[in-house]
């Protein structure tokens, strides 16, 4: 019995899912921004961070809505985060020798300054360790470049936002506009691209080896049923056949009937 090495086919899906609310997400607090955020902010910055003074109770609807978008769009992020390592490291385990472990990964994605280089080698290589295609090498380092790129594009956008929060004389909230959320759209577009691709390889490849869906388990091949080396071996006796030494007699007596017998000869006279 054979085991298909398991393929990360169901934290891709996460991922995937995991982007699209965070996308989802940042367009609701861009929404926000533009309908009542600048206004809000207008308010907040002539109350003079003072929550006793008159007006503060009419802003109270807004800022609760504009903290829960937040608080959204942060849960979204650390989610997207958490759902891309763990796919990163089971696709590892699919693709590596056994006791391939998670330190890499997260040194590549935590250490700072690391993690502006370290990612797309790491990613890269395991394109590589999934054994591709020869013909799609160019596509793929293509997707990588531009994810990697997008990435840091909404890095340096929603940095230069930060920190979020209304200063004196700021109109906004954010800062966070159309810019940055399509920076933010393209980014998560893109990386749940080159997961898509370095999953369909996996999947395709463990079909190919074991000739079967992958997390499946071959089922066992039937016993095969037993042969005989004479063909005129005496069958076995079943309960509705003779028993074994009455079937011999009648074998014997035939055989004795079935011999001629024996020449008389002629006295002489």
């Amino acid at each position: 019995m054979r085991f298909v090495s398991p393929t990360p086919r169901r934290s891709a899906a996460a991922v995937h899912a995991a982007l699209s609310t965070q996308v989802i997400a940042v367009a609701a607090l861009v929404v926000f921004e533009h309908a009542r955020g600048r206004r809000l902010a207008r308010e907040i910055s002539a109350l003079g961070g003072d929550p006793h003074a008159a007006g503060a109770q009419a802003v109270v609807g807004a800022v609760t809505v504009f903290a829960i978008l937040i608080m959204f769009v942060t849960v979204t992020a650390a989610a997207s985060a958490a759902a891309y390592l763990t796919w990163l490291v089971q696709a590892r385990r699919s693709a590596t020798p056994p006791g391939t472990g998670r330190l890499p990964v997260l040194a590549a994605w935590l250490v700072p300054g690391v993690n502006l280089v370290a990612p797309p080698l790491l990613v890269h290589r395991l394109w590589w360790d999934s054994r591709p295609p020869a013909d799609r090498h160019g596509r793929w380092v293509a997707l990588l470049a531009a994810w990697w790129l997008s990435w840091l594009t909404t890095l340096a956008l929603v940095a230069m936002r930060l920190p979020f929060g209304a200063a004196p004389g700021d109109p906004n909230l954010t800062g966070l506009g159309p810019v940055e959320l399509a920076a933010v759209a393209i980014s998560a577009l893109l990386c749940a691209a080159t997961v898509r691709q370095i999953t369909r390889i996996q999947v395709t490849g463990a079909r190919n080896r074991y000739g079967t869906r992958a997390g499946d388990v071959a089922a066992p091949a039937a016993p095969a049923a037993p042969q005989f080396l004479g063909a005129s071996a005496t069958a076995a006796p079943t309960p509705s056949s003779p028993s074994v030494p009455g079937l011999r007699r009648r074998q014997s007596q035939a055989l004795i009937s079935s011999q001629p017998p024996p020449a008389v000869s002629k006295r002489s006279s």
